[in-house]
């Protein structure tokens, strides 16, 4: 129980809306509350949930950092599910699509077809404890708790891949964002707050990247010494609050 609590670092800090961030305290809870009681295979669905909601905020900072790739990366896909996918508003439009299939997009950061296909074994795995089969897959905590390791290293697998997407949407605010004369919000932790976490459903491993930035990569830049008060300042709050 202890180590499943992990995944909550991986999970966004914060939400564009209250509605997602309800979403997942919801997920949550049904996870916690069916532990608890034993109920081991629907508290596997839940943490199923939320891990794939991981994997759709993932995509939705691939398509933030990438979107030429992310464009040509959709080749294959329906001409209605290319649009919506182009057009989402929100990560959890990715729901709307096969989650094997939706996996697909994870070779854009460089995950393979043997990587992929242990991930969408996760979701074999969901789909046949969803199913009125007669069979109960998760009836011990040992056996749960041996799942929800399995899935915290897939997850790990997944952002470790994902580390050059997080240090490119780093850089590229870094760049657009160190003057407050020009920027969205004149104050720093505004804007850090807004544009850089709410905007792209950072987590705490996002920010942990991001903090570990090199700014030695863009010391040419003319505005280096504003960028790099602004990376202080980004240090300073969230290394105080981990």
């Amino acid at each position: 129980m202890e180590e499943s609590i992990e995944l909550s670092n991986y999970l966004p800090l914060s939400f564009k809306t209250p509605k997602e961030q309800e979403y997942i305290a919801f997920l949550w809870d049904a996870f916690d509350n069916n532990y608890i009681k034993g109920n081991y295979q629907f508290a596997f669905l839940a943490y199923h949930m939320m891990t794939m909601s991981f994997v759709y905020f993932n995509i939705w900072q691939i398509r933030q950092a990438r979107q030429s790739d992310f464009e040509k990366a959709l080749i294959g896909f329906s001409k209605d599910v290319e649009k919506s996918l182009l057009a989402a508003t929100s990560p959890f439009v990715f729901s709307t699509v096969n989650e094997r299939s939706i996996l697909r997009l994870l070779k854009l950061i460089n995950c393979d077809n043997s990587k992929i296909g242990t991930y969408a074994k996760l979701v074999d795995d969901r789909n046949e404890t969803a199913h009125s089969n007669g069979n109960i897959f998760f009836s011990t905590q040992a056996a749960l708790d041996k799942k929800i390791t399995e899935i915290l290293r897939v997850v790990d697998e997944i952002q470790t891949y994902s580390k050059p997407i997080i240090e490119d949407t780093y850089r590229e605010f870094l760049l657009q964002s160190n003057d407050p004369e020009e920027r969205e919000y004149s104050d720093t932790i505004d804007q850090i707050r807004e544009v850089l976490i709410h905007k792209n459903y950072l987590s705490q491993k996002d920010i942990a990247i991001c903090i570990d930035f090199d700014l030695s990569v863009i010391t040419d830049c003319p505005e280096i010494e504003s960028i790099r008060t602004l990376h202080e300042a980004f240090t300073l709050k969230y290394t105080m609050e981990v």
